[in-house]
């Protein structure tokens, strides 16, 4: 059976490792052989799934979609992570990395933010801990998810604009990156996603898992059987994804669906289709695949989601896409944006643009009328309402 984890160095078969400057090696070096026996110890599993519970609110539920069910003839299941405390599933990784900086004496949190989600989850979590928070955020992103900016601001966290490159994700990255090798001994890089130098995507994806675990229990309350036929989730660099997969990787009955963004289409110069258009590289100090041109230079993404114009993706969902494990589609800005009408109007939940485009798999595949399918709504919509407000001119 193929390995879908990472190996000790970080690899999941020819994705992953550590490409970094010199400068950071003693801090991966020490975040990478403290890591899984912080994670393990009682006292942290004691503590963080406390504040998972009680802080957090989980378990998520599992809703099943009755309207959407109806619609698409098969049964429709969604996980509720925009039901977590800050509205979306980035709260499981910020209070797991935030117990695991303390652990290592670490007082200064930087972070980088597309769709403002994970600064504030890490805004939250910094704020809980009382520890000083710097949150680096695209100009641009910062514009289009003006809510979260004054939300992350409220909760005491410095927000800097990146204005390098098309001012998104990716820039903020490299912001967070250099503050990183600027200040190594009293700053905990807290990375939002599976992507980065290992140890990141394994640790990202560890603490994620919670979705999965709670799937799996759900499922049999409420179906007798632990696994669903499919999971659905969208992937940028793919925290909710990987979480959402986590626990399924080696039951080879669950077909497992990846949504990638594809903004005005794969073929317009204007998407952020990594897996459909990318090349392997190494971006952010992982080897993935990546949208880069003919001499390697990264080409700038484009979606209407600020969560998902990433020019990368997490070598774990490289490595799923090489071994087959894994199916990828892509949703373009106006097929994400129908189905947020869609989930709207038949369910009653407005969705993040980021969940969107996970939901509008329903519209691309086939499903038999026995099948249980199980959709992550990785976010609520809140932060989109000026976006949904001018495309479906609310005003």
């Amino acid at each position: 059976m193929a390995n879908y984890h990472a190996d000790k160095k970080g690899r999941y078969g020819r994705f992953g490792g550590a490409y970094i400057p010199e400068m950071l090696q003693p801090n991966i070096d020490d975040l990478s052989a403290r890591y899984l026996d912080i994670i393990n110890s009682e006292e942290f599993q004691k503590e963080y799934l406390s504040l998972l519970k009680d802080y957090v609110g989980r378990p998520s539920p599992l809703y099943y979609a009755k309207r959407l069910s109806e619609k698409y003839n098969t049964n429709i299941f969604l996980k509720r992570e925009d039901l977590n405390h800050t509205g979306a599933h980035k709260i499981n990784n910020t209070v797991g990395q935030i117990l695991i900086a303390k652990k290592m004496g670490k007082e200064r949190i930087i972070a980088e933010t597309g769709a403002g989600q994970h600064g504030v989850a890490t805004a939250t979590a910094c704020a809980l801990m009382g520890l000083k928070c710097v949150v680096y955020m695209g100009e641009t992103d910062i514009e289009r998810q003006a809510p979260n900016v004054v939300r992350m601001k409220m909760l005491g966290a410095e927000v800097v604009p990146a204005r390098s490159g098309n001012k998104t994700l990716k820039d903020a990255t490299n912001e967070a990156l250099r503050d990183w090798i600027c200040n190594p001994e009293d700053t905990f890089y807290l990375i939002g996603s599976v992507v980065g130098p290992h140890p990141y995507p394994d640790m990202v994806a560890r603490l994620q898992a919670v979705i999965s675990e709670e799937i799996k229990v759900q499922m049999k309350e409420k179906t007798g059987k632990e696994n669903p036929d499919y999971v659905i989730a969208c992937v940028g660099g793919g925290s909710n994804a990987a979480g959402s997969f986590y626990h399924f990787l080696d039951e080879e009955s669950v077909i497992l669906v990846a949504v990638e963004a594809s903004g005005l289409g794969i073929d317009s110069g204007e998407t952020a289709a990594t897996i459909a258009l990318g090349d392997i590289g190494i971006i952010h100090g992982s080897k993935t695949y990546l949208m880069q041109d003919d001499d390697g230079q990264i080409i700038e993404p484009y979606s209407i989601s600020a969560g998902l114009d990433y020019p990368g993706i997490g070598p774990q969902h490289s490595h799923l896409k090489d071994t087959g494990r894994a199916i990828f589609l892509s949703a373009t800005d106006d097929e994400a944006l129908e189905a947020v009408r869609e989930l709207t109007l038949l369910e009653g939940i407005i969705p993040a643009l980021e969940s969107a485009h996970a939901l509008a798999a329903l519209k691309k595949m086939k499903f038999n009328k026995e099948d249980n399918v199980v959709i992550t709504v990785s976010g609520r919509g809140d932060k989109d309402l000026e976006t949904y407000m001018n495309r479906f001119h609310l005003k």
